[in-house]
């Protein structure tokens, strides 16, 4: 177990749940689906005795990092603070060369710090078959959702169904990737049975990886190989800003996973969602019998159907006449836009940058 790591990401921004996520405290530091802790609360907890506690790494922005040690109590050692946003290769290849420079011999797992798991029991059983996988193989492994639905908000890996793994259950060598499709082509996958959600969870050894970065990211690899000896010292912090301000920013699926051919993808159901949209908390929430989701207790609604709400506080609404409606009240900003056409909340973040500055961000 000595040689089990854990990293969590949890350096993105949430856009897609603003007015409520916002660029000082983002989704993953929220209790978004009014639990009682935050979602990096809940992905920490699912993670705890599967690894020593020394050997969970948090990588997040800068401005985030007393953030993480607030809600998780971790040591600031544990906590990679990027100096500015590189997408995800550049954040693990950041863990993955510290955690080597510890222990050459490590196995990793890396997770989102936002997603929502309900059979955690089975959950931990998978990253332990997947732990042990990853310690005897060359290999790359994801972890891939059995799909349940056409959705078009997720990636999709196919997996080769005729060459199981002996000895392992649903593990297979992948045969292609395929970012998020339209309406047409998920329904072909849903029922070719082979294609499953792209989780964005992996396990590898530190040195797999390592390698992967040198033969498909020879860039990245050799920005970070120059000031190996820095990591995991007193001289990181001085270094990882020069580091960052020399790579390219791109996703470890566009700029590894679809060009390796050593990549393995464990099947599972486990009742997973990334909660990527307010549209996909509805799945979450307790309905009224109208279909209606969210903070319904506060709300007099008068012909309210299908629709979220979120309210800040003991706040009380009335709401009449609205249907398929996402509903958010932050206190400074109310957000009130058809569930059909939320994915425009980009567009107004930036209507409001322009026009009012970051305040409302």
């Amino acid at each position: 177990m000595k040689n089990r790591h854990i990293v969590i990401m949890a350096g993105g921004i949430g856009t897609r749940f603003w007015p409520l996520s916002r660029d000082d405290k983002p989704k993953q530091f929220l209790d978004i689906l009014n639990r009682g802790t935050t979602l990096i609360q809940d992905t920490y907890n699912r993670f705890k005795g599967l690894c020593p506690d020394d050997n969970i790494l948090v990588v997040t922005s800068d401005e985030h990092k007393e953030l993480v040690i607030e809600q998780l109590g971790i040591r600031p050692q544990n906590v990679l603070a990027e100096p500015e946003r590189r997408n995800t290769a550049p954040c693990i290849a950041y863990a993955a060369f510290r955690i080597f420079n510890q222990d050459p011999d490590a196995v990793m797992v890396v997770t989102p710090a936002d997603h929502h798991i309900t059979d955690t029991e089975h959950f931990r059983d998978t990253i332990e078959e997947s732990f042990s996988f990853a310690a005897e193989n060359k290999i790359l492994l994801t972890l891939g959702m059995k799909p349940d639905r056409p959705e078009t908000g997720y990636g999709y890996i196919q997996a080769n169904t005729k060459m199981e793994v002996q000895g392992y259950d649903n593990l297979m060598q992948v045969k292609t990737f395929t970012e998020k499709p339209d309406h047409d082509l998920a329904r072909i996958f849903l029922e070719s049975g082979d294609f499953y959600w792209n989780s964005g969870i992996f396990i590898w050894s530190a040195r797999q990886i390592i390698e992967a970065f040198e033969r498909y990211l020879p860039d990245i690899y050799a920005t970070f190989e120059e000031y190996r000896n820095s990591f995991g010292t007193a001289k990181e912090d001085k270094i990882i800003g020069r580091v960052y301000s020399e790579c390219s920013s791109i996703s470890i699926d566009y700029g590894i996973m679809e060009k390796a051919d050593n990549v393995y993808v464990k099947c599972v159901d486990f009742g997973w969602s990334d909660l990527g949209t307010w549209g996909s908390l509805s799945d979450h929430y307790e309905k009224d019998e109208h279909g209606n989701a969210g903070d319904i207790s506060s709300v007099y609604s008068y012909g309210l159907k299908g629709s979220i709400v979120k309210l800040p506080g003991e706040k009380v609404a009335v709401i009449q006449g609205l249907e398929d409606y996402i509903v958010v009240d932050s206190g400074d900003v109310l957000l009130i836009v058809k569930r059909t056409e939320e994915q425009d909340i980009r567009k107004y973040i930036k209507d409001i940058r322009e026009s009012k500055g970051e305040r409302y961000l």
